[in-house]
């Protein structure tokens, strides 16, 4: 099932005022509600379209309700804890059915948004916020959550980046399995279903493996000369995106050797990796016009689908489905042994992106590499020269997202909460402890200690300078949703 998004509902109203750049955030006008029936809004439009941009900006205030942001930015005085256990309610949209013409996916139960910009649910960033949930003792929200996503599998085969029309070609790194393992509902309905949903997701992310020969590559799935098979980030567009419009159609004004349809995929399928963007993804480790996404086989998602896949195996035992637990433990299997043989990089002694035009693992360090170590398909004798390489991203307020400084987001001098939770349980996993420990403590004190100072939790922090983040597309927003949930998940052991 899909749904149409504001680009196709709205056609030249909605490049138009994407292009002139009517609003600073070009995600704004792809959240507006139509405020009567698209077909006469589209229908005035085109009858007599504003001559300036004044009349253009009358014209959609006349016809549009342009969207707010979730207030979290009033310090309130409360200790951190307590400040993060207040900001729920905040964040908490109830069930709703939007207007027709709304980007905004019903959605079926209560859910928690990460704040700011951010006012719908996403997929990665809500299973870090759960974990705070989960110690503020809301475990009611927790499963509601759990619905939502299920129901989202339900309605479309896939649970989508988030929950707006425009973001339905694309998922998000597949953490609905660790949602699960959230879940306090141990009825045998209640596991049923959940298996249910990971089995589903898991035909998403392979669809197409059956009949793809050596060296062949299809959507998300890719099976190299060898015969293993493994995923990569894709978009099943390949247009520029709704809520990035305007600056992505200036990205394909200045790679004028690219054809344009490939790069938004690059983009696009940046986005599905929830590292939009970094220098992971670019050809010259630089710039954002040769972007080559498609062209990696990534580290996170490939241990992220193990870790699905032994998730399967485990409950369908559990549940007496011994062929399904017997197929999955064989696909488990076979993916540890393609991770440990294609993304392991002998000579840096860390996991890395296999890069299938060099046919080989990459040489550039980044904090992915700790999903290895998280979902444990790394092989036990793997870890030390992990966490020997991970110290070369530490520094005063935690983890490096990457060595690389390039303007984008994903790069130095930011480091991320869930890039952080990832770190510090892989490495606990595989006895790490000490440097576990070390960088826990760092990213605490500096989310504290910038707390303390300006009563706000941020999206990202500069971990260099101890200070808010910067870089991307969009400001450091505030809130915020998985810093929240990872922040309190840590406190218990160490504040």
């Amino acid at each position: 099932m899909s749904m149409p998004q504001p680009s196709d509902l709205f056609g030249d109203l909605f490049t138009t005022v994407q292009e002139h750049g009517l609003f600073a955030d070009s995600k704004t006008f792809a959240d507006a509600v139509p405020r009567r029936a698209p077909e006469a809004i589209a229908q005035d439009w085109k009858a007599q379209a504003p001559a300036d941009d004044a009349a253009l900006r009358a014209f959609v205030e006349a016809n549009f309700t342009l969207p707010s942001e979730a207030d979290c930015d009033a310090p309130d005085g409360r200790p951190l804890r307590e400040h993060i256990t207040h900001l729920w309610p905040v964040l908490t949209r109830e069930p709703e059915t939007p207007a027709p013409g709304s980007s905004l996916l019903a959605l079926p139960r209560r859910h928690v948004v990460p704040g700011g910009r951010f006012r719908e649910l996403y997929y990665w960033d809500s299973y870090f916020t759960m974990l705070g949930l989960v110690r503020s003792d809301r475990q009611d929200l927790v499963e509601d959550m759990i619905a939502v996503f299920g129901s989202l599998i339900d309605r479309y085969g896939h649970i989508p980046n988030g929950t707006r029309s425009y973001y339905l070609s694309r998922s998000h790194p597949p953490v609905f399995y660790l949602m699960a393992a959230l879940s306090q509902d141990g009825s045998t309905d209640a596991r049923a279903q959940r298996l249910r949903w990971m089995r589903a997701e898991h035909e998403f992310w392979m669809a197409g493996e059956e009949g793809l020969a050596p060296g062949g590559e299809h959507r998300r799935v890719v099976r190299l000369a060898g015969g293993a098979l493994l995923n990569r980030y894709w978009d099943d567009r390949a247009a520029p995106r709704d809520e990035s419009w305007r600056e992505d159609i200036e990205l394909a004004h200045r790679a004028p050797g690219r054809e344009a349809a490939e790069l938004w995929r690059d983009i696009r399928a940046a986005a599905e990796s929830g590292w939009d963007f970094s220098s992971r993804w670019l050809g010259d480790g630089q710039t954002l016009e040769t972007i080559r996404t498609t062209r990696l086989l990534p580290i996170d998602l490939n241990a992220l689908l193990f870790g699905l896949e032994q998730a399967i195996a485990a409950e369908a035992k559990a549940l007496g489905d011994d062929v399904a637990a017997a197929e999955f433990t064989r696909r488990a299997g076979a993916r540890r042994e393609a991770i440990d043989r294609h993304l392991w990089n002998p000579g840096a002694g860390m996991f890395a992106d296999y890069d299938l035009d060099l046919g080989r693992a990459r040489d550039q360090l980044t904090a992915a590499q700790g999903f290895a170590l998280f979902t444990g398909v790394a092989l036990e004798q793997r870890a030390p020269a992990v966490a020997d390489a991970m110290t070369g991203l530490l520094r005063a307020g935690g983890l490096l997202t990457t060595g690389d400084t390039t303007g984008q987001q994903w790069d130095a001098p930011n480091g991320w909460a869930p890039l952080h939770w990832v770190a510090i349980e892989g490495l606990c996993a595989y006895g790490q402890n000490e440097l576990a420990d070390t960088i826990a403590q760092r990213w605490l004190a500096m989310v504290a200690s910038h707390y303390d100072a300006t009563g706000q939790l941020l999206e990202k922090y500069d971990v260099e300078q101890c200070r808010a983040g910067g870089g991307g597309e969009y400001g450091t927003e505030i809130g915020f949703g998985w810093t929240n949930g990872v922040t309190l998940a840590l406190m218990p052991d160490l504040v």
